[in-house]
């Protein structure tokens, strides 16, 4: 019988794609090669879609999951979450209604988690900051460092009342002075500091390298 390593699905937005990173393909690809260098290490499956928020991976997420086992009965062992920064970016003017409203984020964000969980093991990790003086993002999305921390504090409450493991970033990443410079033009994407400084943040995790491990 073949023994199949363990599969982790990793699934969200742009900075799972690894868009603003043109050295390392960003952070999770970098997580993946990282991985790769451990020939019985967990294979890493990177569904990352630019623009998508809640309701979109909500929608995709466990057929994409369930087509990742690479045999017949067999499921990717865990999901890896990272979205949420879509949803904060007011329309229109910088006052102007949420893609997604923080309560609609909130609920939405705890359906999907315990469908997740449900199925396989789940890890959730935060926001990262933007560049409020590049905003308006495409002429029209005003996205906020007070919304991040907001929408990232609500995740946090998700995942704890759920038991699901969370790895907040906004906070720490927002702190650090360098941060502005992680940040690429546009306003709202990593660059390839940010993301190489994410990637060592999850390669660090020890939540993350237990399951890996195990």
């Amino acid at each position: 019988m073949i023994s199949l390593p363990k599969q982790l699905v990793v699934i969200g937005d742009s900075s799972v794609y690894g868009w603003g990173d043109n050295e390392g393909g960003g952070w999770c690809e970098r997580l993946r090669k990282d991985w790769g260098n451990n020939q019985n290490g967990p294979v890493i499956y990177q569904l990352g879609v630019r623009g998508d928020g809640i309701e979109k991976v909500s929608s995709r997420w466990e057929k994409e999951w369930s087509s990742r086992g690479e045999t017949r009965r067999n499921k990717p062992k865990a999901i890896l979450l990272n979205v949420g920064l879509n949803d904060t970016a007011a329309i229109g003017q910088i006052n102007g209604r949420h893609q997604l409203d923080i309560d609609g984020f909130e609920y939405g964000l705890e359906r999907l988690i315990n469908e997740m969980n449900s199925q396989t093991n789940v890890f959730v990790i935060g926001l990262t900051p933007v560049d409020e003086s590049k905003m308006p993002f495409a002429g029209c999305l005003w996205y906020s460092n007070d919304f991040c921390n907001s929408y990232e504090r609500r995740m946090e409450e998700v995942c704890l009342n759920q038991n699901v493991p969370f790895l907040p970033t906004f906070r720490e990443m927002y702190s650090d002075k360098r941060s502005k410079n992680w940040i690429t033009h546009d306003g709202i994407h990593l660059n390839s500091e940010g993301h190489f400084w994410l990637f060592q943040r999850l390669k660090s995790w020890e939540t993350l390298t237990k399951w890996k491990e195990s």
